[in-house]
């Protein structure tokens, strides 16, 4: 017995020093010193605070072996909570590859977060000097004219982005809305119909049911609409623009059913759900609005404050 107990013993000491000589294996790069960017790049995007991001990420902007691309990576993880320090490294990328347009867009993102108007027009200048046929930087410029409410500023600088890059289904689509919302539905339709074929025909057709619904064409874009859900019946925003098309008109009854189908075909978004909420309070239909607050709750607990912005149930 007391044979049998020795040997337990020694085994379990035996396995003690196993992990002890594990666990500092794996201690051992912490007490190395870090001499690559890429290390205290690796450390940053498993660090959610950016205080700390920012010790470990802007030594970089004077470490002789950072490139321009790490250096944009590291600007990348500050922009959100700290803007000014992400200047810095963009400029020390800039600095390191002063012909690289993919640093002149980082820099008018960076300067529009900073709300540094002038800087963002300069970046978005550069840009376009170093790649005049680069549609990207037009396609920011036309996002911070829609941001800003220039409807038709923006559709002006998305029709540049449009003329580089005509292929380019997502420049189409978006181009056309922002035709449309500045009430010139012919140049939004003469747009989608360059993207025939390129674009699935079920999604064109609501783009173009968006158009005619703009136009004060109520009926017209749920004829459009019941063609796309006939076309792709699996296409979940064929069906959610369905159901505010015949809201709109009316047809509560048909706007539901529209939007109940919408949420099974997209079980992972709480939108169509939202949006029937929204609408059930608005035909002071408040028993229904109270079992899809349920069905909220139940399934998107995480989403608390859009399920009490869209589905106030009294």
């Amino acid at each position: 017995m007391k044979r049998r107990r020795w040997w337990a013993d020694q085994g379990l000491r035996g396995m003690l020093v196993v992990c002890g000589v594990a666990f500092l294996i794996h201690l051992i790069p912490l007490f190395l010193p870090r001499n690559m960017p890429e290390q205290e790049l690796s450390i940053a995007r498993a660090t959610p605070l950016s205080e700390q991001r920012v010790r470990l990420l802007l030594p970089l902007r004077e470490h002789p072996k950072a490139t321009a691309a790490e250096l944009r990576e590291a600007a990348e993880l500050l922009l959100d909570g700290a803007p000014a320090e992400a200047h810095e490294l963009a400029l020390a990328a800039e600095r390191r590859e002063p012909e690289a347009m993919e640093t002149q867009l980082l820099l008018a993102r960076v300067c529009e977060v900073e709300r540094m108007e002038r800087c963002v027009r300069t970046a978005l200048e550069r840009a376009n000097q170093l790649a005049p046929t680069d549609a990207r930087p037009d396609v920011f410029r036309a996002e911070l004219r829609e941001r800003g409410g220039d409807t038709v500023g923006a559709s002006e600088a998305m029709k540049a982005a449009f003329g580089k890059a005509p292929g380019e289904p997502l420049i189409g689509l978006r181009y056309a809305r922002l035709l449309s919302a500045a009430q010139r539905p012919s140049e939004a339709f003469a747009v989608l119909t360059t993207l025939r074929g390129k674009v699935p025909l079920a999604r064109l057709l609501v783009e173009q049911a968006l158009v005619l619904r703009a136009a004060g064409q109520g009926e017209e874009a749920v004829a459009v609409l019941r063609k796309a859900t006939l076309e792709d019946p699996r296409l979940s925003l064929a069906h959610f623009e369905l159901g505010l098309a015949l809201f709109r008109l009316g047809d509560v009854d048909g706007a539901q059913e529209a939007l109940r189908q919408a949420d099974r075909l997209d079980l992972g978004s709480p939108r169509a759900l939202a949006a029937l909420c929204a609408m059930q309070l608005e035909a002071r239909r408040i028993d229904d609005a109270r079992l899809t607050r349920m069905d909220l709750e139940r399934r998107f607990s995480g989403r608390m404050e859009l399920i009490r912005q869209s589905c106030s149930v009294p």
